[in-house]
């Protein structure tokens, strides 16, 4: 039969935040460790993957990362990946090399017109 284990804790439900692993010690006798939740990584506002060079922790263990750790050095670093940057800023100067066009060929009409 297995031996017993006594629980740590005086929260006997298996929730979440209560999850347990049994481990042997040296000494030979088993007991329990309360394990810690799992982090998810940041993920990209636009794409939703996760954010490379940003470490993977608990939200309150954010507050004890200095600034440089938390981000990346670029625009949008640490909310938005590298490609979905990329893409933002080709999409604006596309958009504003249109909008030139139209204003350049509404200017030629005009011309033609007098």
């Amino acid at each position: 039969m297995a031996q017993r284990v006594t629980l740590r804790k005086r929260q006997p439900y298996n929730t979440t935040s209560n999850r347990r692993r049994v481990v042997k010690t040296p000494g030979g006798k088993l007991v329990v460790h309360h394990l810690k939740k799992l982090a998810s990584a940041p993920k990209c506002g636009d794409c939703g993957l996760a954010l490379p060079g940003i470490p993977v922790l608990r939200p309150r263990q954010y507050a004890t990362l200095s600034k440089r750790q938390k981000t990346v050095n670029r625009a949008y670093g640490g909310s938005v990946c590298a490609p979905c940057v990329k893409s933002r800023i080709t999409r604006a100067f596309l958009i504003e090399e249109a909008t030139i066009v139209k204003r350049v060929l509404k200017a030629k009409a005009a011309a033609t017109k007098k």
